[in-house]
């Protein structure tokens, strides 16, 4: 059984995380990668003040 984790800062809304986690399940499926039910997609939002880049520096 496939983890998708993503990380990325908060802001998203539920409905913008379900899509995405509705198009990866799709994805891992329709790829014969995973089948759906098998997939879990997990966020993990973090706050943007403890989120740094490269490119922010």
């Amino acid at each position: 059984m496939p983890f998708v984790r993503i990380q990325l800062k908060e802001g998203r809304t539920a409905e913008q995380k379900e899509a995405l986690a509705k198009e990866i399940v799709k994805t891992m499926d329709a790829t014969k990668f995973a089948p759906k039910d098998s997939v879990k997609v997990i966020f993990e939002e973090m706050k943007a003040e403890d989120f740094h880049s490269g490119q922010d520096m």
